[in-house]
Formats: structure tokens, sequence, C-alpha cells
């Protein structure tokens, strides 16, 4: 099998994920995943495709994170595996599905209005 590459977003972190078959190690801008993401939370949120289909250890994932947060870029790594898999074994999409990894989340940060401290806040109102 050569390597299978998808793509996964999530607010403003973009995730470049490259799958081939090995051993189930994964590596994130050149670092594990446990010196990446130090909290397990995140690491099992990277995880969850893998253990859903039970692949863990089978498959090397290479991923090339840029932009956002942690949680953002968690989330895209998941999204970015998710369709990997798929691309791998179509048959895996329904199961994908049902736990929603394979939907792009569209909720993103709301742009700062002119005349307003922040996208919805509004300045104090003063009567007099």
């Amino acid at each position: 099998m050569e390597v299978v590459n998808a793509i996964g977003r999530r607010k403003a972190a973009i995730a470049r994920v490259f799958v081939s078959e090995g051993t189930g190690k994964i590596v994130i801008n050149k670092r594990e995943l446990d010196n990446y993401f130090p909290s397990t939370i995140l690491q099992y949120v990277v995880k969850q495709p893998l253990s859903k289909l039970a692949v863990d250890g089978k498959y090397d994932i290479k991923i090339n994170l840029n932009g956002g947060g942690y949680k953002g870029q968690a989330e895209a790594a998941r999204l970015g595996i998710a369709r990997a898999l798929v691309k791998i074994n179509p048959e895996d999409k329904a199961a994908l599905r049902a736990e929603g990894f394979m939907t792009r989340d569209p909720r993103v940060v709301e742009r700062k209005k002119p005349g307003q401290p922040k996208a919805r806040k509004r300045f104090q109102f003063s009567k007099r």
C-alpha cells in the first residue's frame, strides 16, 4: 500500500494527514503524538477514528499541522485521519459518519464589527 493523504480543517487549523501501513506510530510536525499533545484528552481525540475501526496498530500516520489552537488542531487531525481511512476502505464511511468524524465542523470565530469592542458586545450605552 502506498501513502494515502487527506486534509482536515477545524476553525483556523489545517491538518495534512499521510497514512501508510506500519506499526501505529503517529508523528505530528516531526514530533511524537504524546510530545505534541501532552493532554491525554487531545491524544484520545486524534486516535478516535482508529479506535472506532479497531485499526490502532495497523497504520503509521504523519501529520503536518498549522494554524489554530491545540483543540482545533486535534479535531482537524481527527477529520483528516477519518478521511484518509475512508480512502483506504470506503466501507468504513458509515461507521465513522455515525460517530460524527466525517463532518467538517463549520463553526468559526465571528468577525469583529466596527463601532463595537467585539463581534457582538456593544460599548456601554449612556442616555445622558
